[in-house]
């Protein structure tokens, strides 16, 4: 009874024991290995710590158990691997991304692209320890020619600002002295030069900027108030002149409306032309305007004169054309009439009406030779 008692006890814990074997099955079989693969390979090791701690009863059914834990376990494990691979290819990927931005040239851009890749490379998770210490030192080699260069273009500025202050101080000292000048062109090319020196030195810094600025462009609005004073009053003398150019505008537009292409309206435009350039400069930019619209006016006349003599060519052309077909179809026509009286001729006996028609022959075919000449010259007069 006792053996008994014994078996009994023995059988129930081995079924404890393949129930809970057969719990971590299904337990192992429900991971969800694609959103956390991290995760799940946690839980596997635990389950294995688990598995190894349940008596193994030595049996084939639970031997089977053992094959399809372990089947499972090797899922997870491949999934690992899987990954492991695609942790790897991201991160290379963001080393190549690192060379790349190494050497941009654009230090603010670059800075927040490496923190991009930074951000990305944490996110990345984990390829295995090994793999993971060589990414790195690839990844972090990367980033540091980046601000190695960096920090040597930042000294390399804060050597140029040093140096833009220096060439901006010259640069004032030389305004102030041509402040007073009244040699207006030249002075303003030289004001125009220092302007190109003061850009293109640079910037020497916020702190100094400013007050630089203030100093230099003091100088040069001292010399450009006094030229302007004096360009002042050259303008109104070109405002009088701009009023009489319109006048001429005037005058050559009411001539192109009329659309009137006579002789003596052509040489009324010319002599507009010729008036125009008596009258002098209106300043650079008004003269171009005021002779745009001058041009406008002159072209809408002498383009529709053009035209005009254009269409009275065309018109003879075409009556000396006409005129050539009547001839040849008049010269087609007698040599007709030539050929039928020919042919009348053999019926005769008569001498005198043989002679009559060889004398109406004769007064055709002279007639055929002139229109041929006239043809002969509308041909000459169409080529020249």
């Amino acid at each position: 009874m006792a053996n008994d008692e014994i078996y009994d006890v023995e059988d129930m814990d081995m079924d404890a024991d393949i129930q809970r074997k057969q719990e971590l099955i299904e337990e192992i079989k429900s991971l969800d290995l694609e959103t956390d693969g991290a995760a799940a390979l946690r839980a596997v090791n635990d389950m294995k710590r688990r598995w190894n701690r349940i008596h193994y009863w030595e049996s084939d059914y639970e031997d089977g158990l053992r094959d399809e834990f372990e089947s499972y376990v090797d899922k997870v494990y491949a999934k690992r691997d899987e990954l492991y691979k695609t942790t790897q290819a991201q991160k290379e990927d963001l080393i190549e991304k690192a060379k790349e931005t190494a050497n941009i040239e654009n230090f603010n851009q670059g800075t927040q692209i490496m923190n991009d890749l930074m951000d990305a490379w944490k996110a990345a998770g984990s390829a295995g320890k090994v793999v993971d210490d060589q990414l790195w030192e690839q990844f972090q080699a990367a980033r540091q020619v980046f601000y190695d260069r960096k920090h040597a273009h930042w000294e390399e500025q804060t050597q140029r600002r040093q140096e833009a202050r220096t060439k901006k101080a010259e640069l004032i000292e030389k305004a102030k002295e041509l402040a007073d000048s009244h040699e207006w062109q030249k002075t303003s090319n030289k004001m125009r030069d220092l302007m190109n020196e003061w850009k293109a030195a640079g910037s020497a810094g916020r702190k100094y900027d400013d007050n630089l600025w203030e100093e230099f462009n003091g100088a040069r609005q001292q010399f450009y108030e006094a030229r302007n004073a004096y360009y002042d009053e050259l303008h109104k003398e070109q405002a009088i002149r701009a009023a009489k150019k319109r006048g001429l505008i005037d005058q050559a537009k009411a001539i192109a409306e009329k659309e009137d292409y006579s002789r003596q309206n052509t040489q009324t435009m010319k002599q507009i032309t010729a008036d125009w350039k008596a009258i002098g400069s209106t300043g650079k930019n008004r003269d171009d305007e005021l002779w745009a619209a001058l041009r406008e006016q002159m072209d809408s006349y002498f383009d529709g004169l053009k035209k005009n003599s254009e269409a009275r060519q065309m018109d003879w052309r075409n009556r000396m054309s006409d005129s050539r077909v009547r001839k040849q179809e008049i010269i087609a026509n007698q040599k007709r009439q030539i050929s039928r009286l020919q042919d009348d001729m053999f019926g005769l006996v008569s001498e005198a009406e043989m002679v009559d028609i060889q004398q109406q022959i004769e007064d055709k075919e002279d007639f055929i030779a002139q229109l041929e000449a006239e043809i002969a010259d509308i041909d000459n007069r169409l080529n020249d």
